[in-house]
């Protein structure tokens, strides 16, 4: 592979980059965004900035800007369309504890450079000068499909053990091969995953899940190195899927072998809270341990409950079905098309029910609680118990709403 002689960047970074070299700061384009249009079949992410501005000139020089990551260096600027842009100042870690680091500026591009977790992820190029900067051959591990820690991985991983997790997830995004040395360096720092928040930890599995290319091989490599022991005691390996009972052996080997395209969910946008119901024996106790929202654990305890599908092709039972799950009827459709590579039979029935606004909830009763009250039903439970029983009656025929 050889670098584009261009690279189209943004009206907006090269506005940046070139108000910032106006004052005589050396600025470079850096980020995912670099590595994306490397390899023509990603999606690019968002342009940064790397250069020699330290934050309070950063802050001097635009009108708009947000302290995204100050203590570390990281200005967010804002271009006319209100779109954040990251501009980080050159630095070196001088301190970490395997969660945070203390850094130092006033470094060079390739010292910047120098502190990244992967070669892949340590490409630099400039938009007016059209020159790139690749000190760890970056390029050819991109050419050859293989994630490789920047310099030594075992010092990589120490100064911050998420690298360990965000290896894994570009592994899986982009199909690659974890490099051998790097490979063996973060089983050997898994250890440290333990001192991570759950909120980074979640950041990354949510990432992961939405990204990969294969759920085997990203789940097969959460177990691997360890980090499902520690995280995600409830995450099922491949190996398990596959010596599963045969009640649910088939659906969950094919959803393993899914790429999450399958019929009926092409154009869905991936959702780990779905995902994450998938592939754990307890989601809810996963995510109250990774710190997901109180929306988030509902949402995966509603699909728990079920139940996982009408009990029958009529309108009544699908009727039923949305009265008894609620809100989690879309949740429970996609698990539905996951675990069986099929599409959902119910799409039509449901969107017709919906269409027509029949009633489905007490909300959606003609008579309400007042109504019960005035025609001297006593207070209390016994108004609950009347409107669940009419509900019941109107769920089977709306007409009689």
């Amino acid at each position: 592979m050889t670098f584009p002689a261009t690279l189209d960047v943004p009206s907006s970074v090269r506005q940046i980059i070139e108000r910032l070299e106006a004052e005589g700061y050396e600025s470079w384009c850096v980020g995912g965004a670099i590595r994306d249009a490397l390899l023509p079949s990603e999606e690019r992410g968002d342009f940064d900035v790397a250069t020699a501005a330290t934050p309070d000139r950063v802050q001097a020089l635009f009108p708009h800007t947000v302290p995204v990551g100050i203590k570390f260096g990281t200005i967010g600027v804002l271009d006319a369309e209100r779109t954040l842009h990251e501009v980080t100042t050159f630095r070196r870690d001088v301190r970490t504890d395997g969660r945070h680091a203390e850094v130092e500026f006033g470094v060079s591009l390739e010292e910047d450079l120098a502190r990244r977790d992967f070669t892949i992820n340590a490409i630099a190029y400039h938009p007016f000068r059209h020159e790139w900067r690749d000190p760890f051959q970056g390029q050819d591990d991109l050419d050859r499909r293989l994630i490789r820690a920047v310099g030594d991985p075992s010092q990589r991983f120490k100064e911050d053990y998420l690298r360990i997790l965000r290896g894994i997830r570009f592994a899986a995004r982009f199909g690659f091969q974890i490099e051998r040395d790097t490979w063996e360096a973060a089983h050997r720092a898994a250890a440290g995953l333990g001192g991570l928040s759950a909120e980074r930890v979640r950041d990354e599995w949510f990432k992961g899940l939405k990204t990969a290319k294969s759920l085997r091989h990203l789940v097969g490599q959460w177990v691997r190195i360890g980090a499902a022991t520690t995280w995600l005691p409830e995450l099922c390996s491949p190996e398990e899927i596959e010596q599963a009972n045969e009640e649910i052996g088939p659906m969950r080997r094919r959803a393993f072998t899914s790429e999450l395209d399958g019929p009926g969910l092409q154009g869905r946008v991936r959702d780990p809270i779905v995902l994450t119901q998938l592939l754990c024996l307890d989601p809810v106790a996963v995510l109250q341990r990774l710190k997901a929202s109180n929306r988030e654990i509902a949402r995966a305890a509603a699909m728990m409950v079920g139940p996982a599908e009408p009990d029958g092709a009529e309108e009544v039972a699908v009727r039923r079905w949305l009265a008894a799950v609620g809100a989690a009827a879309d949740d429970l459709a996609v698990l539905w098309v996951l675990r069986r590579q099929q599409p959902w039979p119910w799409e039509a029935l449901v969107r017709r029910i919906r269409e027509r606004g029949d009633p489905l909830t007490r909300a959606d009763l003609a008579i309400t609680g007042d109504d019960l009250l005035a025609a001297g039903v006593q207070p209390g439970p016994s108004v609950g118990k009347c409107l669940e029983s009419l509900l019941s009656v109107v769920v089977d025929n709306p007409a009689t709403n």
